[in-house]
């Protein structure tokens, strides 16, 4: 069903660009961002729906089958599905601002925060019973579903600021679930959509994933690695999602405690971007896929190898 998907979602996400270039759903580029990305603008965005739609379709007929796991795989989706329509808000807002030169173009932190922690909360309740391995040992349930929480909401904001190169968020989330696609049906599911989807987001880019697509998929590794795997070894596999927001927060925190920025440019992958450094952007793709996959493979090490 790999195939499926993977074909499914290139269909869907080469629909979405071609009606997006038709009306006219462009990204508005940063004024302040690398200049290399100027070119930019107007590339059709949140593609990221398109590719979790392909996986949904697949997906809820295999589970009602009985041929996509048990409950762990229904958490993981829908936990998904959740986190994405807030993303989708988000990219919703950008379409529409940018259609009409007027309204909102984001969901202010304020808003998307306590919603996120909404839907996490409802994971960590039905996923801590479930949890492959112990959380805290001797703290209790409250504490666990406390942690896991935690762990969806920065994962989700975590793979979100990964996003913004060619490719890169793609790359580093089939990487990142590389060593579950055996065990969690929705992982493999999201694995090929993201296939599908890296077909048009390849540099240059014919569509950006946006934010459906971005929080996703930082619900589903999240899930994973806390249903499959192991939630400590989450930080890992994901060491440039966890960069790219230690990133942001190192930058907010120092301009406004000392009046100056630690980074030429926040998230992380921008600094090296930076004219001051320079890194053409493929160049910070690979790396960040290659500095993913030696995580990603130590992670599948201490899983003792299996997939």
């Amino acid at each position: 069903m790999m195939v499926v998907t993977a074909l499914l979602s290139w269909f869907l996400v080469g629909l979405f660009v071609r009606v997006s270039r038709a009306r006219g759903w462009g990204q508005k580029v940063r004024v302040d961002g690398p200049q290399t990305h100027l070119v930019k603008e107007g590339t059709p965005t949140a593609g990221g729906v398109a590719f979790v739609l392909a996986a949904a379709l697949v997906f809820f007929p295999l589970y009602l089958s009985g041929h996509a796991g048990g409950p762990r795989e229904l958490i993981i989706m829908l936990a998904a599905l959740a986190m994405g329509v807030i993303g989708g808000i988000d990219d919703l807002l950008k379409i529409r601002s940018r259609m009409t030169g007027k309204g909102r173009t984001e969901l202010l932190a304020r808003e998307k925060f306590p919603l996120q922690f909404v839907v996490s909360l409802a994971f960590a309740y039905f996923a801590a019973p479930l949890a492959a391995h112990e959380l805290r040992p001797g703290l209790g349930p409250v504490a666990d579903v406390i942690l896991l929480t935690l762990v969806m909401v920065g994962s989700v904001n975590a793979f979100n600021f990964t996003d913004g190169l060619d490719g890169l968020l793609s790359g580093v989330a089939i990487i990142v679930l590389l060593p579950l696609l055996a065990l969690s049906p929705v992982s493999a599911l999201l694995v090929a959509a993201l296939l599908g989807f890296l077909w048009f987001n390849a540099h240059p880019a014919r569509v950006f994933m946006g934010d459906m697509g971005s929080h996703a998929i930082g619900a589903v590794a999240a899930g994973a690695y806390v249903l499959y795997a192991d939630v400590w070894l989450l930080p890992l596999a994901a060491i440039i999602p966890v960069a790219a927001v230690l990133s942001v927060v190192i930058q907010v925190a120092s301009f406004k405690l000392r009046g100056k920025r630690v980074f030429k440019m926040s998230p992380i992958q921008h600094h090296f971007e930076h004219a001051d450094i320079g890194w053409p952007e493929t160049h910070v793709t690979m790396r960040f896929w290659m500095v993913t996959a030696v995580a990603t493979a130590a992670v599948w090490w201490i899983l003792g190898g299996r997939p």
